[in-house]
């Protein structure tokens, strides 16, 4: 008898592991984007628009590294910023690096709404991880941090 079988508690090993780790994670993910995408509907935001202030809440990038965090190409990451503008979320300002160029922050209201948007989206998750205990709330913060670090570490 091996311990699969005997210990119920166990996790399969090999494809039937990797097979719960893509389906788990398949799961949370449509959770979360469910979680984003009525948090940013409050505001009529897409995805990517609530992606964009969440990282403008604590840096003032330029287009470059916008584009590089959003995987935009520098026609998409132009329209993002000029829609957001209209919107008067966000405002380009003059590089300190480059002469040329400019650096996007944002504006009162667009931080007004960042931090209202991430208040709404931090109280759904807590609710959805009110099912773990606090030292499950840990692990779970830790391993989805390892894995996101991984991804953005270049192969």
């Amino acid at each position: 008898m091996n311990n699969e079988t005997s210990n119920p508690t166990s996790q399969p090993s090999g494809p039937e592991n990797t097979s719960l780790i893509v389906d788990s994670l398949a799961q949370l993910s449509y959770v979360i984007q469910s979680v984003l995408g009525r948090s940013g509907a409050m505001y009529d935001l897409s995805p990517i628009q609530l992606r964009l202030l969440g990282i403008l809440r604590d840096r003032e990038p330029n287009m470059k590294q916008l584009a590089e965090r959003l995987e935009l190409d520098k026609s998409s990451i132009t329209g993002l910023i000029d829609r957001a503008e209209r919107r008067h979320l966000v405002e380009r300002i003059p590089s300190p690096e480059d002469r040329r160029g400019f650096n996007v922050r944002l504006t009162p209201d667009g931080r007004r709404i960042a931090r209202e948007i991430g208040g709404e989206i931090e109280r759904r998750i807590g609710e959805l991880a009110g099912v773990l205990t606090e030292t499950e709330r840990e692990q779970l913060a830790s391993l989805a941090l390892k894995v996101a670090e991984a991804r953005s570490r270049p192969s």
